[in-house]
């Protein structure tokens, strides 16, 4: 399995922060296909060859995410999405 692990610093209030990274789940769910639930303040999410999680900290937002073998090639691609989507929602 190939896991991609990134991290965000962010000044948000814990609401805010939990607020966006649900619209961020909502987003990731209607274009990839994802289902998620939150368990507490870490959002596990999963599909078909993709599992993860995504955790709401007081400074930082962190995710990790295991691809399986059919996922491995677009490494490249879901890890520039999850970059560009974390920076999108720490800047508001």
């Amino acid at each position: 399995m190939s896991n991609i692990k990134v991290s965000r610093q962010h000044n948000l209030p814990m609401d805010e922060a939990r607020a966006k990274a649900e619209a961020l789940a909502e987003d990731l769910g209607r274009e990839f296909n994802v289902n998620y639930e939150w368990n507490g303040n870490q959002l596990d999410f999963k599909r078909s060859g993709v599992k993860g999680d995504l955790k709401v900290n007081e400074n930082s937002i962190d995710v990790d995410l295991h691809l399986g073998l059919l996922a491995r090639p677009f490494k490249s691609r879901i890890e520039q999405e999850l970059h560009r989507h974390l920076d999108h929602l720490v800047r508001g």
